[in-house]
C-alpha cells in the first residue's frame, strides 16, 4: 500500500487578526493599565512577545480579572503565548477566557489552534466544531473541520463537510482532499473525477498530480500513473516521491532500465522504501 499523507487543509492564523478581531471594546479606564496594554501591543507588532507578555501579565494581576474589559489582555496574551510557541498557557488563557465569552469563536480558534500544536486531535475538533456552530457554518472552518475528521478515518462525513465547502469556495486543495476522501471510501472514479478537477481548477497545483498517480498506482494503472508523475516532476524535478512512484509505474511496465534509475535516484535521496523495489526489480538490471 502505498501511503500519501492527508494534505493540510487550514494555515496558521495571522497574529494581526487574531488581535483585531477581539470583540471587546475600550481599554481599561486606569490610565497606567491602558499604558501598559498600548505598550504591549506595540511589543507584539514587533513580534516581541516575551516582552508582550510581561506587560500583558502587568495588567491582568493589577486589574484582577474584575471588569469584562480587563480580559481583553488575557485574550492578547494567549495570542502572544501562541505566537512564541507556548502552546499550554496559551490554553490556560483561553480556558479562563471562554467561560467567560462563550460566544466569541475566536477564542475557540486560538484554542484549537494550539490544540492542533500540540497534536490533541480530538480537542481540536471539539472546539473547531464550537466554532463551526457560533459562525452558522464558515466555509473556512468547515473545510478545518474536515480536514481533522479525514485525520480520524472518519471520510463520509469529511466528504460530505467538502462538498458543502465546495459550493462556496472550490479550489484545488478542496478537491484534492476530496479525492483523498472519495478514494478512502472506495471510490476510485470519483477520485480521479475530483483530481482532475483540481488540475483543471491550476493546472500548477503540483499535489493533485502526485495524488493521481498514487491513486493510479494503487489501482494498477500505471500508463495514467505516469502520465501524472511525468507533469509531477516537471514542475517539480526534485520531488523525490514522484520519482519513487515514477520509478515503480515504470518496473511494473517492464520497462527496468527507467524505472531502476528512477527508484536509485529516489532512495539515493533518503526514499528508503524505494530499496525494496530495488532489490525486487533491480539487481542485476543495466542502468
Amino acid at each position: 500500500m502505498i501511503e500519501i499523507g492527508v494534505c493540510q487543509m487550514y494555515r496558521r492564523v495571522s497574529l494581526i487578526l487574531f488581535v483585531s478581531a477581539i470583540t471587546l471594546t475600550g481599554f481599561s479606564q486606569n490610565p497606567k493599565w491602558a499604558a501598559w496594554e498600548t505598550q504591549a501591543d506595540t511589543l507584539m507588532s514587533r513580534e516581541d512577545f516575551k516582552g508582550a507578555i510581561k506587560l500583558y501579565t502587568k495588567v491582568i494581576s493589577a486589574s484582577k480579572l474584575k471588569e469584562k474589559t480587563s480580559y481583553r489582555p488575557l485574550y492578547k496574551r494567549a495570542v502572544a503565548y501562541y505566537s512564541s510557541g507556548d502552546f499550554n498557557n496559551a490554553i490556560a488563557d483561553m480556558n479562563r477566557f471562554i467561560p467567560e465569552f462563550p460566544e466569541n469563536y475566536q477564542a475557540r480558534i486560538l484554542r484549537a489552534l494550539s490544540y492542533r500544536e500540540l497534536d490533541d486531535l480530538d480537542s481540536q475538533l471539539t472546539d473547531v466544531e464550537k466554532a463551526l456552530e457560533l459562525t452558522g457554518g464558515e466555509p473556512q472552518i468547515l473545510k478545518w473541520r474536515a480536514g481533522l475528521l479525514m485525520e480520524k478515518n472518519e471520510y463520509q462525513q469529511a466528504k460530505e463537510d467538502l462538498l458543502i465547502v465546495k459550493q462556496f469556495q472550490d479550489d484545488p486543495e478542496v478537491e484534492m482532499n476530496l479525492a483523498f476522501a472519495y478514494y478512502s471510501l472506495e471510490k476510485p472514479d470519483s477520485a480521479l473525477m475530483a483530481i482532475n478537477k483540481s488540475i483543471e481548477l491550476d493546472a500548477t497545483f503540483a499535489p493533485a498530480y502526485l495524488y493521481g498517480g498514487s491513486f493510479s498506482l494503487e489501482e494498477e494503472n500505471y500508463e495514467l500513473a505516469l502520465k501524472y508523475l511525468d507533469i509531477a516532476l516537471r514542475l517539480d524535478p526534485e520531488n523525490v516521491t514522484a520519482q519513487f512512484y515514477k520509478g515503480i509505474a515504470l518496473v511494473e511496465l517492464k520497462k527496468e532500465a527507467e524505472g531502476c534509475r528512477c527508484l536509485t535516484k529516489a532512495f539515493m535521496a533518503g526514499q528508503d522504501d524505494a530499496g525494496d523495489y530495488l532489490k525486487q526489480y533491480c539487481y542485476g538490471v543495466e542502468k
